[in-house]
């Protein structure tokens, strides 16, 4: 009886305490509901570590919480200022005593007219390989023709970006150069309009294109950018340096205003470093990396990706572990502060408009203060002939970029190749590109580690994407960026240098010179773009199989088909 009173006495008193609990649960749910709502999401959480933390202290380091960074360089184990072994090479692309001169080997009525596409850099990959096809068909090639219609809405003509009478005169001995199609009957000769696939070999000219130019004697190839095979003879390689590294010269007014900026840039320093940013709204929206904005950010990037109707972004996190987004522009500045470049370095920065403005740019500003631009160098006076025109104004980015002692890059695209392989022709001049791979994962940990260890671990990464000569294996990756067949080794400077060495006690021998040739870059098995906006190419057969893909199917490297795309992501 008494254990049934003690019994009920506990129910009663549980009974009071339900409302009580109920109450506390209800206020412990509504609290977890509104930290849900408040707190960033999983993505952000992690892509919040590349927003800035930057502070500049007194003590002469830049902070990033308790990441500590030192304004000065530090000792560095290299010259930062030139490449390894870099004198006992150089450019070679003189013709072989077999290659025939133009008028041994030029048939009579065939004339091949091309229409490049997308912006400057990569209509020169198309101007160096339609010189090539020329000589290929045997046929005479007419000055191509410049996109005007792509994105950059460029009206630029050949004539006002290249020097047309230094190209002609100085290929003159490789193949026949002429301004227009000749007249036939009193017309001009109507060509017939054409397409070859990308990367077509010799063959393929000589079976799509020659027996076409044999019936109707004058034939335009549209959308001409990397339609040429590769791999090519030994010759016809060599062709493409004389042309590339030679015969494409800019026209005076350019050469003139870039040798001005270049001054301007000499006079603030004995060294600088050239900065292909590439961190404008489109490049961001087109590669479909996140960089922790929030809402803001997807927003803005979501409305200029629906240019591309048919891009569908998969996951903006595998992009960015695979290394195919741009550096920040503070990533940038924490990786050359850690190759060694100190806050004193100036640099010239060679972009658009960049996402997010000033406030993305202030970390790069933190570190290295002293940060250029042809509009801050140049006045408007003196940019007012060229800044109507995208293609003259990437003109003298193009030549502050190569004129420069260490040259930058944030992405792979065409003006980063064309420069690389141009820097290698002429003297391999450092031209890094970052292991953004490897380096993406060491910016998410750097917060756990000493800055000592970061730059250790940033200069082994860098290894193979320094411009070093023999860094990359010949034959490897896109020729424009690597002309291996135009580089020739100096052996005898190699043997001086050699033999100017103590020798090794005991030993009997000079220690050997050897080139570092790490070939960590998986340059041939980059993807190409598609063409998103060109809707003629949705029932071509040459490039069937192509829509409606994801970014990641493409990996950031050369359009497929699309010229306004393509020189958005590249150049």
């Amino acid at each position: 009886m008494a254990f049934q009173r003690r019994r009920h006495h506990y129910y009663l008193r549980l009974q009071r305490l339900f409302p009580f609990i109920s109450a506390l649960s209800a206020a412990l749910l509504i609290l977890l509901s509104l930290l849900s709502f408040f707190a960033p999401s999983p993505v952000d959480s992690v892509h919040l570590r590349h927003r800035s933390f930057l502070k500049v202290r007194n003590d002469d380091t830049v902070g990033i919480s308790s990441f500590r960074v030192p304004s000065g360089g530090g000792r560095s184990v290299r010259d930062l200022w030139s490449s390894r072994n870099y004198k006992f090479y150089y450019g070679c692309s003189n013709a072989s005593k077999k290659f025939q001169k133009a008028e041994a080997i030029t048939h009579p009525n065939r004339y091949l007219a091309i229409a490049t596409s997308g912006g400057l850099n990569q209509q020169r990959t198309g101007i160096t390989d339609a010189v090539v096809a020329a000589r290929i068909l045997n046929a005479t090639l007419v000055v191509p023709k410049l996109d005007q219609k792509s994105f950059w809405k460029d009206s630029s003509n050949f004539s006002e970006i290249f020097d047309v009478d230094w190209f002609i005169s100085f290929l003159s001995e490789d193949i026949k150069i002429i301004q227009h199609l000749p007249r036939k009957g009193g017309e001009i000769l109507d060509p017939y309009t054409m397409r070859v696939p990308r990367k077509c070999s010799e063959r393929c000219y000589e079976s799509r294109v020659l027996p076409v130019l044999l019936e109707r004697h004058a034939v335009q190839l549209t959308k001409f950018d990397y339609r040429l095979a590769n791999k090519l003879g030994t010759d016809l390689q060599k062709l493409r340096c004389r042309v590339n590294y030679h015969a494409l010269r800019f026209i005076d007014p350019i050469l003139q205003m870039g040798e001005k900026l270049v001054h301007w840039m000499r006079m603030k320093g004995k060294h600088y470093i050239a900065l292909h940013l590439r961190f404008e709204p489109d490049m961001l929206a087109f590669s479909g990396c996140y960089y922790g904005g929030g809402e803001k950010e997807r927003k803005e990037l979501a409305a200029i990706r629906r240019r591309w109707k048919t891009l569908h972004i998969s996951n903006p996190d595998k992009e960015r572990r695979h290394g195919k987004c741009p550096l920040t522009p503070e990533e940038v500045g924490l990786m050359l502060r850690a190759l060694g470049y100190g806050s004193d370095v100036h640099i010239y920065v060679a972009s658009g408009e960049v996402y997010g403005g000033e406030e993305t740019l202030a970390p790069l500003k933190a570190l290295f203060p002293n940060l250029y631009s042809k509009e801050t160098i140049a006045t408007e006076e003196e940019l007012e002939p060229f800044s109507s025109f995208s293609s003259r104004m990437a003109a003298l980015d193009f030549i502050v970029c190569d004129e420069s002692d260490v040259f930058v890059t944030n992405n792979n695209g065409n003006m980063a190749r064309i420069l690389a392989g141009r820097r290698r022709y002429f003297g391999h001049k450092p031209s890094i590109r970052p292991n953004a791979k490897k380096l993406y994962r060491l910016f998410l940990s750097r917060n756990n580690m000493t800055w000592e260890a970061f730059a250790s671990r940033v200069r082994t990464f860098q290894r193979g994407f320094m411009g070093e000569p023999k860094e990359v294996r010949p034959g490897r990756g896109e020729f424009h960026e690597n002309p291996s067949t135009c580089i020739c080794e100096d052996s005898d400077a190699k043997t001086e240098e050699r033999d100017s060495r103590p020798r090794k006690h005991g030993k009997g021998h000079y220690p050997a010179i050897k080139d570092v040739v790490i070939d960590v870059q998986n340059l041939d098995d980059e993807p190409e773009w598609l063409d998103m906006d060109d809707n003629e190419d949705r029932n071509d057969p040459l490039e069937k199989g192509l829509f409606n893909r994801t970014v990641s199917d493409f990996d950031g490297a050369i359009s497929d088909d699309d010229p306004e795309l393509e020189e958005i992501i590249s150049d």
